[in-house]
């Protein structure tokens, strides 16, 4: 995928939502498609949330990221281990949002890379900043807009198992991948995000 698409920041609203993520990739597995999906996400409340824009809000999201994985991931965080299944679900939310990717990249992965296993608050400063200075569109984003990004930022790392910690000692954790995923990711050409997730040149 190439990397012109726009920065977005719809990502300060949403969240990691593994455990829906798992739900509709078990029913893509058994056959459903996307409108099936929306469906029963509205009418029979699969994820259990109280309003129906929030039903359909959580179902576009988790949709979106999983038509970026092919069927060997959607069987991975099907039936595999959850940890894998974690980090399946960081990699589709690196797919679909620019700006997560490169956070991921220029800062998760030179964290582990120069063994510096603590993320600060200056981390993100100095990564907002610069992502600022070279792009109009995120220089144009409300301080309210990357104080939210920061904190969904954190807690995706933190539920996703790559963080311990949430507040000031936030101590960076590299993954266990599967070797089967780690070649997978390989031959489909997408090793810049296996780096950015275990810390690799």
């Amino acid at each position: 995928m190439s990397f012109k698409w726009e920065y977005i920041s719809t990502l300060k609203s949403k969240s990691f939502l593994y455990k829906e993520t798992k739900k509709v990739a078990g029913l893509i597995n058994q056959g459903f498609n996307e409108f099936e999906i929306k469906n029963k996400a509205k009418k029979d409340n699969i994820f259990q949330v109280n309003t129906e824009a929030r039903r359909s809000e959580i179902a576009s999201t988790v949709l979106k990221r999983l038509k970026v994985l092919d069927d060997f991931f959607i069987e991975k965080i099907v039936n595999g281990d959850i940890e894998t299944g974690k980090q399946i679900v960081v990699y589709s939310i690196m797919k679909t949002d620019r700006l997560f990717f490169e956070f991921m990249h220029e800062v998760f992965r030179e964290k582990m890379l120069f063994k510096d296993f603590i993320l600060y608050d200056k981390d993100f400063n100095i990564f907002f900043n610069r992502k600022k200075e070279q792009s109009e569109k995120v220089a144009s984003w409300s301080d309210s807009t990357f104080c939210k990004l920061k904190q969904v930022y954190i807690r995706i790392l933190f539920e996703s198992g790559l963080l311990k910690g949430q507040r000031r000692k936030r101590e960076v954790v590299r993954p266990i991948i599967e070797e089967e995923v780690v070649q997978h990711l390989k031959e489909i050409g997408d090793s810049k995000y296996l780096n950015a997730l275990i810390g690799e040149v």
